[in-house]
């Protein structure tokens, strides 16, 4: 299981993770950016992610949609604006594709990966949000535990590449 690590928001509107996880960057950005990989892991079970799209790149659309056990459906879209190979993905829901502008954008997400040492990563996961009732909902949603959750499936996943 991911050990959890210390790590401060930068202000009252970011939410963050930070895990020491026994992988590599590179299988964890693989994680991150393959989309076959992303059902295995993406949502805490029995939840279920489905790619739709993924063009990870900058400028790139995202779709997801969150399935839940009682068929709950949640789309999720948006923008990749900064990948790093094995280092840092950002993304933001601000945007989808063709940079049109979302209605209600919720947070810009910044995913980094940084080499620990023998054969571990520190995995920092940022939500940075729009405003302080997007992260205020953010935080009743389950944020540190759904993202906890998904660190630790991640890892499983990771493990096996």
């Amino acid at each position: 299981m991911a050990t959890p690590v210390e790590i401060q928001p930068e202000n009252d509107r970011e939410l963050v993770i930070a895990r020491r996880v026994a992988a590599s960057p590179e299988a964890l950005f693989r994680c991150w950016t393959d989309p076959t990989l992303i059902p295995q892991w993406f949502c805490p079970k029995p939840w279920v992610a489905e790619v739709v799209k993924m063009d990870v790149r900058p400028g790139g659309a995202s779709r997801t949609i969150f399935h839940g056990p009682d068929g709950e459906s949640f789309p999720n879209d948006g923008v990749y604006l900064e990948v790093v190979p094995n280092r840092k993905l950002v993304f933001t829901d601000a945007y989808t594709e063709g940079w049109k502008p979302t209605e209600n954008p919720m947070f810009t997400g910044e995913i980094t990966f940084e080499d620990a040492g023998d054969g571990e990563t520190l995995y920092i996961a940022r939500a940075r949000h729009w405003t302080d009732a997007a992260a205020k909902q953010h935080l009743e949603m389950g944020f540190h535990q759904g993202w906890s959750t998904c660190a630790d499936q991640m890892e499983a996943l990771a493990k096996t590449l």
